[in-house]
């Protein structure tokens, strides 16, 4: 579960999250493309779509980019952030736990796929949350420095 929650090499949602200013949330620093709050988002979605997609038959595709990402800079209220928040960290939870059942064959070919394996998945999870959470420390420190 390590590989899925951060820590060892790199840092944790919970900690890049934990005390993130609530003034920087909407705010997209200068030659960055994305606000905390749209990366925020991302990830949610994103996560969300990988999970439904590997335990959902009638799973339905989401159209890229446009389903992926908010349609704002900034969340409507700090209520909105905190339900992102959350959210992804149900979902986290769901992963880890399809992974850590032990009647989940993680090679096995997802049947409603085009030959995704459960693992493949769980991978890039890893992969794709490790990398949107180092931008969020990078626009954090970006936005602190101004």
């Amino acid at each position: 579960m390590e590989l899925l929650d951060g820590a060892q090499a790199h840092a944790t949602f919970d900690q890049v999250m934990a005390d993130f200013p609530a003034r920087f949330r909407g705010q997209i620093p200068p030659g960055l493309p994305h606000s905390a709050w749209m990366l925020l988002e991302h990830l949610r979605i994103a996560q969300w779509d990988i999970l439904d997609f590997s335990r959902n038959p009638a799973y339905q595709e989401m159209k890229w980019p446009d389903d992926y990402w908010p349609k704002t800079e900034a969340p409507p209220d700090a209520a909105a952030w905190d339900k992102s928040i959350e959210q992804f960290r149900r979902d986290l939870k769901a992963i880890e736990e399809l992974v850590s059942d032990a009647g989940t064959d993680l090679t096995a070919r997802i049947p409603h796929g085009t030959g995704q394996t459960l693992l493949r998945e769980v991978l890039l999870v890893a992969d794709h949350n490790s990398y949107h959470i180092g931008q969020l420390v990078f626009v954090r420190k970006m936005l602190e420095a101004k």
